[in-house]
């Protein structure tokens, strides 16, 4: 069918996005630690109207580990886009990168205290005016005698973390709101050329890597993307106290998940994911076996109706965009939100099966053994 051949040339097409971090998806990428926290620094001067800041943030190299990219002022994609960080979150099993985009509205970005606008939830750098975007210079550093267009506006900042992790142990506790999910169905691109070049050079610097900085990075923002020489700054300080993990920490993309666990990762759509099955717990009681059982079933039968739900919803728009004739970016963006939405739920279903294996884990006795409750495979 047409249908297919397209959807999977386009899913091809996203894993490939997904690979490079240039997509707004999910990547299960690394496990058992967090990134460091965000590092203290000064925003260098806005280099001219029209250019936009994207705060720094720690990505994922499988070789080198954390890498800091330095926050940098870039031109937007076109007159009232506004750009939503990307952030990392834990999703049960793993930590989730959750890749920045651009939108007419700021979404959800973690809770993240980015600093300068971007204190952990919406904006305050400036808005849109006519097509000009107007600078509140009590949050970014500009020439008001070059830049006419700003305004003053006091920010009381409350979130003083400088976390840079959603969820997990340590990490920051917040969530979307309806708002927020509404503006990440928005029309909305991913990062720029300039963004992707800026993040491929801070990969290539070993002296960004946490590893070799300790959260402190030398190179912590620039007057423009890839330019780490001309109007750069070094970060003041580390935002907290940091060790390297050991080298074997991570677990690539299968993470924490147990030996048997067939269940992938990262899904593009919600076609391709598998039917939950839960192993029984074996406490060695069978009553409470039983219940235990029962309330593994509940949750499945309610994930795999989920699955269903949205699977319908996702080909139903296939089927519109079809008579629509839609061309091939309307198809990619298409894909890209179904893969947000695919990752979002699995990202659910995690959480809700962590919290029940927790709370049918069994009590170690005086005695007795320490039987593990069921994982999903």
């Amino acid at each position: 069918m047409r249908y297919a051949t397209v959807l999977r040339s386009l899913l091809f097409s996203f894993v490939l996005l997904v690979l490079s971090q240039a997509s707004f998806g999910q990547v299960a990428i690394s496990v058992g630690f967090g990134p460091p926290a965000i590092p203290v620094y000064e925003q260098p001067i806005c280099p001219g109207d029209g250019y936009l800041w994207t705060p720094g943030y720690w990505a994922y190299d499988d070789a080198d580990g954390y890498y800091w990219v330095p926050g940098t002022w870039v031109l937007a994609p076109e007159p009232g886009f506004l750009w939503t960080p990307g952030w990392w979150g834990w999703g049960g099993s793993a930590f989730l990168w959750h890749a920045g985009y651009w939108g007419p509205h700021v979404g959800f970005y973690g809770g993240i205290n980015y600093g300068f606008g971007y204190f952990g939830n919406g904006f305050e750098g400036g808005r849109w005016e006519n097509n000009h975007f107007f600078y509140n210079t009590a949050v970014f550093h500009v020439n008001e005698t070059i830049i006419h267009n700003t305004y003053r506006t006091t920010i009381v900042e409350n979130n003083r973390s400088r976390v840079a992790f959603n969820g997990g142990e340590g990490g920051i506790n917040a969530r979307a709101s309806a708002e927020e999910e509404r503006y990440a169905s928005e029309r909305h691109v991913g990062p720029i050329a300039a963004q992707e070049q800026h993040r491929d050079a801070a990969r290539g610097n070993p002296q960004l890597r946490a590893s070799a900085n300790q959260g402190r990075p030398p190179i912590a923002a620039t007057q423009r993307p890839n330019d780490f020489k001309s109007g750069a700054v070094a970060a003041r300080e580390a935002g907290g106290e940091y060790h390297a993990p050991p080298a074997n920490a991570a677990r690539g993309n299968q993470g924490d998940r147990p030996a048997n666990d067939t269940r992938k990762a990262t899904y593009n759509h919600a076609s391709e994911v598998q039917q939950h099955q839960f192993t029984p717990p074996n406490t060695g009681n069978a009553k409470t076996d039983a219940k235990y059982q029962q309330q593994q079933q509940k949750l499945a039968a309610k994930q795999n109706a989920d699955h269903q739900k949205l699977q319908q919803q996702q080909e139903k728009q296939h089927q519109q965009l079809e008579r629509k004739q839609a061309n091939d970016a309307q198809r990619q963006q298409m894909e890209t939100r179904h893969a947000q939405q695919t990752q979002r739920m699995e990202t659910q279903h995690a959480q809700q099966q962590t919290r029940m294996e927790q709370h049918q884990a069994p009590r170690p006795s005086g005695g007795g053994g320490h039987p593990e409750g069921g994982r999903p495979h």
